[in-house]
């Protein structure tokens, strides 16, 4: 059996909703050559029903026995997958017609870069179209993407695919929960690695009151959230080494954030 040229790596939980819109996305897209493997994260709801109605022969089926998170949910998919490339994809967005061919004719033509992501437009629960994320439409060539992504992280993750060989290699860190993306594509660029992006959008990305990205804009100082993440993927680059001007870059950065923290939290505190 040939192996596919492209992974599609899905994780779900609880994901009644909006996973058969997404499921028919991916299903629908105008390149063909791909398994769909979708990880059930110990689903209490209708989320498996839903997934076993689909008959594809390209949707691969795996199910956690208990809610194991995001990020060991991810590794466990990678492991399975089979294919040169490998593209994420969440059970609440809408993957666009092209989205596959564009970003694999993309990576074909650009060996040098290791992945490449997608503007995204929003959308509501009812799939209403919300606006557009302004930092993604900014960030689209890979020197710009470097440029900002020590201060902000400007790739949706669900938008992006990246060469098989190379998440393999780096995976997702266990210890950077809800954060996971933005800690890979810091040890991606500071390993010399280049991150591209389309110029179309390809992807719905879908902000409700259930999703990460709806409860993570409610959370008060996101700022020190990105300190603590920079501070472990400095740890760990430090330890092994990886010190160019990129990782100062990140470790400016860091203490901005704390800057920009305290701030934050002193001024929420007059309002008080």
């Amino acid at each position: 059996m040939n192996s596919p040229s492209i992974s599609i790596i899905l994780p779900a939980f609880n994901s009644e909703a909006f996973i058969a819109e997404a499921i028919r996305s991916i299903l629908n897209q105008t390149f063909t050559d791909f398994e769909l493997i979708i990880i059930n994260d110990g689903s209490t709801d209708r989320t498996a029903e839903i997934i076993l109605s689909f008959n594809d022969p390209r949707i691969h089926y795996h199910r956690n026995e208990k809610n194991s998170g995001l990020i060991y949910t991810l590794n466990k998919a990678i492991d399975l997958t089979n294919g040169t490339y490998i593209a994420r994809m969440d059970a609440d967005d809408i993957c666009l017609p092209d989205r596959l061919s564009m970003q694999k004719s993309f990576l074909d033509q650009n060996d040098d870069i290791a992945a490449v992501a997608a503007p995204v437009i929003f959308i509501d629960g009812a799939g209403k179209e919300t606006g557009v994320w302004e930092l993604d439409r900014k960030t689209i060539l890979p020197a710009r993407i470097k440029k900002v992504m020590p201060y902000e992280n400007c790739l949706a993750h669900p938008s992006v695919m990246i060469r098989g060989a190379v998440l393999k290699e780096f995976r997702y860190k266990v210890y950077q929960k809800n954060i996971e993306d933005y800690d890979l594509w810091l040890r991606l660029l500071n390993r010399g690695y280049a991150v591209g992006k389309t110029e179309m959008p390809l992807l719905l990305y879908r902000v409700h009151e259930a999703s990460v990205t709806g409860t993570s804009l409610k959370k008060k100082n996101f700022f020190f959230k990105h300190a603590s993440m920079k501070r472990k993927f400095l740890w760990q680059e430090l330890k092994n080494g990886q010190i160019n001007g990129f990782t100062i870059k990140v470790i400016v950065s860091f203490f901005l954030d704390l800057l920009k923290g305290t701030g934050k939290s002193v001024k929420s505190l007059f309002k008080s």
